[in-house]
């Protein structure tokens, strides 16, 4: 005679299990409120991790790519990489006297963030190539990293890579602890990203796209090295971050979060593909606690993706209404 392992026991087991994921969700995603935009979230990855479900999407494929300004750390009161720029000018002026006479490096050296964003990209992409270039990447790397030892954000006197926003911190890992690959892709240059993103977002070298400049292969001494010049070889925004994702990843990511205009394509791109797809934006409408911005706004403008995110089913996240708390430790403006 068979005896038969009770059904009760088994039911019981299930029903727990059922009821702690909610539970573990809501402790991996401690500082977001309860509520639709982190409900969407929660059910987004339910749906394509649950084995044997109708949108469950295999590990290799779940591929998830963030931008950074806006996105994962603040952008206010400027770009941080272009902050680091006008560092540059000062430190390199007394070698270019012509400076003081050209733009953009003449607004550069008065400290005039507006006008230098009011010129568009072109003098922004030259200010910070001929800042960049020189040495290999390695120094590139170890020249940002030591600023941002060192740099303090102008608008929150806290250091810059203490300015990431710990909602964002705590849904990297989320996504992480359930099988996704995240990737970091930004119109800021790959060598800055790749100067802290590891150590402020546990995204490695390798999972970052970033625009860049012109690098080439040289011998030195008769040693192999590689140099920066000052020429831009590819900008990672608007409809080039598709294509650099393309190049880098070769899959179409199912998840895009963004901030602004920039990454509308990404957006677009991500969320037109088939089966199940997210995509984000973080909407910066907290003047108390960051920042109040969007259509307007010269940096981190976001307009076209706010009108858009309805049609394509995007979540938009409200930093003031969705987010508990903003950094992992209150600045001091």
């Amino acid at each position: 005679m068979t005896l038969q392992r009770p059904v009760f026991p088994l039911l019981a087991f299930i029903a727990a299990t059922l009821m702690a994921a909610p539970l573990q969700a809501r402790e991996a995603l401690a500082s977001w409120n309860d509520g639709p935009t982190r409900q969407a979230i929660v059910d987004f990855v339910a749906r394509v991790t649950t084995t044997g479900g109708p949108d469950y999407v295999k590990p290799e494929e779940r591929i998830a790519v963030f931008d950074n300004d806006g996105t994962l750390w603040t952008e206010q009161p400027a770009y941080t990489q272009l902050l680091f720029a006008l560092d540059r000018v000062k430190a390199l002026a007394p070698q270019h006297p012509e400076w003081r006479r050209k733009q953009p490096f003449k607004a550069a050296l008065a400290g005039d963030v507006k006008a230098l964003a009011a010129g568009g990209a072109k003098p922004l992409m030259e200010l910070i190539a001929t800042t960049h270039a020189g040495g290999g990447p390695e120094d590139f790397q170890a020249l940002a990293a030591e600023w941002l030892a060192h740099a303090e954000n102008p608008k929150f006197r806290a250091r810059y890579d203490r300015l990431v926003y710990q909602p964002m911190l705590e849904l990297l890992d989320y996504l992480r602890a359930n099988g996704f690959k995240t990737y970091i892709v930004s119109g800021g240059g790959v060598e800055f990203l790749r100067a802290f993103a590891e150590r402020a977002y546990g995204v490695p070298p390798e999972q970052i796209i970033g625009s860049s400049i012109v690098t080439k292969f040289v011998l030195v001494d008769g040693k192999p090295a590689l140099r920066r010049e000052a020429k831009i070889a590819f900008i990672d925004d608007k409809e080039g971050k598709p294509v650099a994702i393309n190049a880098h990843i070769g899959r179409r990511p199912i998840a895009a979060f963004g901030n602004s205009d920039g990454d509308l394509e990404m957006l677009q791109w991500t969320t037109a593909g088939a089966g199940p797809r997210f995509g984000l934006i973080v909407h910066h409408d907290d003047a108390a606690r960051e920042a109040a911005y969007d259509r307007a706004s010269p940096v981190g403008r976001l307009a076209r993706a706010l009108d858009e995110a309805p049609q394509h089913g995007w979540v938009v996240v409200s930093m003031k209404k969705d987010w508990k708390v903003v950094f992992p430790e209150t600045p001091k403006p």
